[in-house]
């Protein structure tokens, strides 16, 4: 059997959506995950399609990555369950509202429609939100996917391009050249991607990316009483605290007529175990916004634990000690945004290609001290 030049270690979006990018460029590509694509954090999350826009940087990655959200929409957009519903940035008082205009300005400037909602506004746009509110932004070509069925779709995709998958045995180590899997094969290969979220450090110590935890629950079907996916302006800003833990609303309308319900990031927790003190937080964080959801049934809940690291940024590109292992990890909640952008920086990187934004600032290097 021929070997594959080049494996990609994890099946999630960001290793599923970096094999069939390297897969269509002429690489011999095998997928490997101990599980099935898309079983891990890409399960857990809420899958929100969002151009965000803390710093410049960010907001560079998820344009180039939407961009190429719409390609595969177009063409497969059936597995995804994809909802164009926009993002409603919700501002609760003067303070937030002024942050909210300076995003809509932010994002208007790159092309990214977004437009100011005032406080009447949002009650004609989105009548489940309570009154009383300072106003928002809209950002209309916002959208959410069901991540796991994307994850899946592109394995099914690269198989279909002539690439492999190696699922249900974890990879218990690696070298420049092969990968050794946990049921004693061993798997040679030119160029080793590892895309394996917070389990990276597993193989490489040295890459700090560590689980940042977040509480989810979802409603039964309430279908045409919310039309987009609504955030608060704290969404990203409210600091943690004594207890490691940052709460801000954010819920989605899904393709069934349900609501999913977060947000809410905690670090130095590594068990998933539901925390009823923190999922209560959650809850009222967003009835806070939308009250109608006091009254409704939640019919699971869970956690999910983001793949975060000390900057921020994702990590993207060369190992800086170790020749032919690369890297595309540590995108915290922005994995399934930024997923497709990710794979088109990393094959661009592997084939010695100008990229379309300033790779440098994802590089793995900037965390060799790390490894020294």
């Amino acid at each position: 059997m021929k070997h594959p030049d080049l494996v990609v270690i994890g099946a999630g979006i960001i290793g599923a959506a970096c094999a069939l990018e390297l897969q269509s460029r002429g690489r011999c590509v095998t997928l490997v995950d101990a599980c099935y694509p898309g079983a891990g954090v890409t399960a857990a999350g809420m899958g929100h399609l969002v151009a965000l826009d803390e710093s410049p940087d960010e907001l560079d990655l998820c344009l180039l990555s939407l961009e190429r959200w719409e390609e595969y929409l177009s063409n497969r957009g059936g597995p995804a369950e994809y909802s164009q519903c926009g993002t409603l940035w919700v501002a609760e008082d003067d303070e937030q509202m002024g942050h909210a205009l300076a995003r809509a300005e932010r994002l208007a400037k790159r092309g990214w429609d977004a437009s100011p909602v005032s406080g009447a506004g949002l009650a004609k746009v989105e009548p489940a939100l309570r009154p009383g509110l300072a106003g928002g932004v809209r950002v209309a070509r916002d959208g959410v996917v069901y991540p796991p069925a994307v994850a899946r779709d592109l394995a099914q995709t690269l198989v279909a391009r002539g690439g492999r998958t190696e699922f249900g045995s974890a990879v218990v180590g690696l070298n420049g050249h092969s990968v050794l899997l946990a049921c004693g094969r061993r798997l040679l290969a030119g160029d080793i991607v590892l895309a394996a979220g917070h389990g990276v450090p597993r193989l490489l110590p040295d890459m700090p990316i560590f689980p940042r935890k977040g509480h989810l629950a979802i409603t039964d079907r309430y279908p045409g009483q919310l039309f987009h996916q609504i955030v608060s302006m704290a969404y990203g800003q409210t600091e943690a605290g004594s207890d490691a833990l940052a709460v801000a609303a954010n819920v989605q309308p899904r393709a069934t007529g349900q609501w999913l319900v977060g947000s809410c990031r905690q670090d130095g927790i590594t068990h998933p175990d539901v925390d009823p003190k923190v999922l209560s937080q959650v809850l009222r964080s967003a009835i806070a916004l939308l009250p109608c959801l006091a009254d409704m049934n939640i019919i699971r809940t869970w956690t999910g634990m983001r793949p975060a690291t000390p900057d921020g940024r994702p990590i993207i590109g060369p190992h800086p000690a170790f020749d032919h292992v690369w890297l595309a990890a540590g995108h915290e909640g922005l994995g399934v945004t930024t997923a497709f952008g990710t794979a088109e920086l990393l094959a661009d990187l592997m084939h010695g290609r100008p990229s379309t934004i300033d790779a440098s600032l994802y590089s793995p290097s900037r965390f060799a001290h790390a490894h020294a």
